[in-house]
């Protein structure tokens, strides 16, 4: 089996490496296309307007100055001289549930893989107070991965997966889960000066649970204690609107 790994935290960054391991048990044909620098927060994006630069660290190991969205491509299109059997992106460091999923370049660099065929699985791993339990993932990574794979999911569907902010044994089990909402009633630019005088802003307030103790959402999932495994679809659809839709303009 063939696999791509990518991130959105970039080459360096310590959950890719825990991606590695993960991957490295279920094959010896892994390759590595991954951000040049952090892409946290970009989401979907592909770079139209600027160059995108590749530039080789190993044997199967490429850094991409551009999004997650570019690295899949590139890696799937380009550096690989033939198809991909798996894409897993991550392990993002710190959760990837409710709305976070339309901000994430973890996420996003499975949705591109699903866009290009390809079977793909976004990893994330919760943490609290500055303490990432990377073990966790690794421990519990490779068995979610054979179990997904043994079943198999549909055409333009990616799996997400969260870690819980938790030891490896103490992680509660498995819960097949969906997205949950976030409230973003606080979230707002934090105005700030530099040193020189001149105006900065952080956005700030992002993404308060609303619905953690909601029963069936990845955020609930998360806060039980259990890795939080949620199937998206790329047909964003809301079917039901569009029924009452289309009777309103026959």
């Amino acid at each position: 089996m063939r696999i791509l790994i990518s991130n959105d935290d970039g080459i360096n960054a310590p959950g890719l490496a825990c991606l590695e391991t993960i991957a490295g048990e279920l094959s010896d044909d892994v390759w590595v296309v991954a951000p040049e620098t952090e892409q946290s927060g970009k989401g979907h994006a592909v770079s139209l307007r600027t160059p995108v630069r590749l530039r080789q660290l190993g044997e199967r190991r490429f850094a991409v100055d551009g999004t997650p969205g570019d690295c899949v491509m590139m890696g799937l299109r380009h550096v690989l001289d033939r198809p991909a059997d798996l894409v897993l992106s991550g392990v993002n460091r710190g959760c990837n549930v409710a709305d976070d999923v339309t901000y994430s370049g973890t996420v996003a660099a499975a949705m591109e893989a699903t866009l290009l065929g390809v079977p793909a699985m976004a990893f994330s791993q919760d943490y609290r107070k500055r303490l990432v339990h990377w073990d966790t993932a690794r421990s519990h990574g490779p068995d979610i991965v054979r179990r997904l794979l043994d079943t198999g999911w549909p055409e333009g569907v990616l799996i997400n997966v969260n870690f819980p902010a938790v030891e490896p044994g103490d992680v509660a089990g498995v819960a097949v889960c969906r997205q949950g909402q976030h409230d973003f009633s606080k979230q707002k630019p934090v105005k700030r000066s530099d040193p020189f005088g001149y105006d900065y802003y952080w956005m700030a307030g992002w993404g308060l649970d609303l619905e953690a103790t909601k029963a069936g959402t990845d955020l609930r999932a998360l806060a039980e204690g259990r890795v939080a495994v949620t199937p998206i679809s790329l047909d964003m659809t809301d079917n039901q609107t569009m029924e009452s839709l289309t009777a309103r303009f026959a």
